[in-house]
């Protein structure tokens, strides 16, 4: 751990800067008022499966359509803030810029957001990428923000319990039943942790909810690996206008 001498030189050579639009900001873990405001919180009353906000002041519990429409496997979900403005530039600076100092201040937003979805046995999974996905970006935006949000609640993590066994082209653009077909069949439980699912509450973790095809498969593969519960959480809900 740096000394508070070591921070504060730090602070006065490299001093902290706004995740959004990196002008100066007070501490390493903000945003500045202007992103902050143009960030879409998402906050009292909101779908108990997706976390889509809700006309209403009242907490958790109700169902959007898009929920009542389509069947979700999982049995609740929450998202951070909404997929436009600021937070769709720091998803997109997060998946694609290579700008991994959100993750930090995303796990404290997630893990307030996610709570009420976290047993003492919850074990923590991101949505997995393809292999060779993987290949070509370097990292799992997912897995760094499910590893940072299990850090940060103390809870297991386990970064390989999904598999993408079928390389799937880029679901940008496509509607929502051409995001269900992409995704049948092609996300599986790793042969090698499913001890670890088998019986456990599980808590999905991915950067942006859109259709929700991609959770739904990965939460199937949950159930088939006889998971006793499953939830999930992502840092950005697409809305349909998105």
């Amino acid at each position: 751990m740096q000394s508070p001498w070591v921070q504060r030189t730090l602070a006065i050579i490299y001093p902290p800067r706004c995740l959004g639009c990196g002008g100066l900001v007070e501490n390493t873990m903000g945003l500045c008022g202007d992103c902050w405001r143009d960030t879409s919180f998402i906050a009292g009353l909101t779908c108990g499966k997706c976390g889509t906000p809700l006309p209403g002041e009242s907490d958790t519990g109700e169902t959007c359509d898009d929920c009542l429409r389509i069947s979700r496997p999982w049995g609740a979900g929450r998202s951070v803030f909404q997929y436009r403005g600021t937070g769709r530039k720091l998803v997109l600076a997060l998946k694609h810029g290579d700008q991994h100092d959100i993750v930090g201040p995303a796990a404290i937003w997630m893990a307030r957001a996610a709570r009420e979805l976290m047993e003492n046995d919850t074990l923590i999974i991101p949505v997995p990428l393809h292999p060779w996905r993987l290949l070509k970006r370097r990292y799992n935006q997912s897995g760094l923000l499910a590893n940072a949000l299990a850090k940060r609640t103390g809870h297991q993590f386990c970064g390989d319990a999904l598999m993408r066994v079928r390389h799937t082209e880029s679901l940008d653009g496509k509607n929502r039943d051409a995001r269900f077909a992409t995704l049948t069949n092609a996300i599986t439980a790793n042969p090698k942790r499913a001890a670890m699912i088998e019986g456990r509450n599980i808590l999905i973790v991915d950067d942006v909810m859109t259709s929700g095809a991609t959770l739904a498969a990965a939460t199937e593969a949950c159930f088939t690996a006889k998971a006793a519960e499953v939830r999930v959480v992502a840092l950005a809900r697409a809305g349909k206008d998105t």
